[in-house]
């Protein structure tokens, strides 16, 4: 009998409802029922061909779930949840169209773009999620500034935060624009806000962060707002979930560019305390104040070309 059971956040996840964690939250709160009885206790266990399961007063079937695999490139300006109660745009208003009920693997912040994966598969949801897998997710991050070779040796060698050690597995300069950097971003774990805040502990300002690659899979050629389908075993193979005797590995056709001993006096730097009202807690007041002061010259400028009479031509 013990065989057959499984742990009740499991099966809900495996039933396509929600990811495992937020299965959680939903018996917590009681909004889970086993046999028409309310269950609260994360450790409960169910046998899915005895028991009978309702979440929210929905019966879910193991059975009846179709298992798909949706791969999306987020645009920035999106919420990676089901739903947002500050009324913002979600991802899941980019696949209506699809006719099952899929979720987020993992997240990608507000202000974020690239590479997501959205499935109601729980059990390779959490193969994905699972640090213990270490699969590689690259990143390609804009910054503020020119970064030196100084810097980037801070970002390889990681900074203690609040939230702990912060050390990415690499970090290259893949482009040099005038007054900006790209960069590439290499995580094996990928906790939360990590590159965003790994470059504000070295006093970095993150100005566009894109998510490439997951493992061996990538957005290539995948418009922004646009989703492919894959199978299981595409989807797996390329993660490095599946049965392989290798993870497979994103290579990015961008060589890395040399970076400079020190900062050209008349370059800015990339930790110049400047860029600061650029991130995400002041941006909307740096704009607001551009806007106002953008509303002032212009103002000036009407006032003065008024004051300027007429030339009369008349001889």
């Amino acid at each position: 009998m013990s065989e057959t059971l499984v742990r009740l956040q499991k099966y809900i996840a495996d039933c396509g409802v929600t990811s495992r964690r937020k299965a959680e939250e939903m018996i917590v709160c009681g909004q889970v029922t086993i046999n028409n009885q309310v269950v609260t206790e994360l450790g409960t266990k169910v046998n899915p061909q005895e028991d009978v399961v309702h979440v929210d007063g929905k019966l879910i079937d193991l059975g009846a779930v179709e298992k798909v695999y949706i791969v999306l490139n987020k645009p920035r300006a999106y919420v990676t949840t089901l739903n947002d109660p500050e009324g913002r745009p979600t991802v899941m208003d980019l696949c209506k169209e699809v006719p099952e009920r899929v979720y987020p693997v993992g997240r990608l912040d507000y202000l974020s773009e690239g590479l997501l994966v959205l499935t109601n598969d729980g059990e390779l949801a959490n193969k994905i999620m699972h640090p213990s897998n270490n699969i590689i997710k690259v990143y390609e991050v804009k910054v503020f500034g020119i970064v030196g070779m100084q810097l980037l040796n801070k970002l390889k060698n990681g900074v203690q935060t609040d939230e702990g050690f912060l050390r990415p597995h690499s970090v290259r300069v893949v482009e040099q624009l005038p007054n900006k950097t790209w960069l590439e971003f290499r995580l094996g774990e990928g906790r939360n806000r990590e590159i965003r805040r790994l470059c504000e502990a070295c006093g970095i300002t993150v100005e566009k962060l894109r998510r490439v690659a997951i493992g061996g899979l990538t957005i290539n050629n995948l418009a922004p707002g646009r989703f492919m389908y894959y199978s299981k075993k595409q989807i797996s193979d390329l993660i490095g979930v599946g049965k392989r005797p290798t993870t497979p590995t994103y290579v990015s056709s961008k060589k890395s560019i040399s970076v400079p001993g020190s900062v050209p006096k008349n370059s800015p730097k990339a930790d110049d305390r400047k860029f600061v009202r650029y991130r995400k807690e002041n941006y909307y007041q740096t704009m607001n104040s551009y806007k106002v002061l953008n509303e002032k010259k212009e103002s000036e400028r009407q006032s003065a070309l008024q004051r300027i009479k007429p030339v009369d031509t008349k001889e």
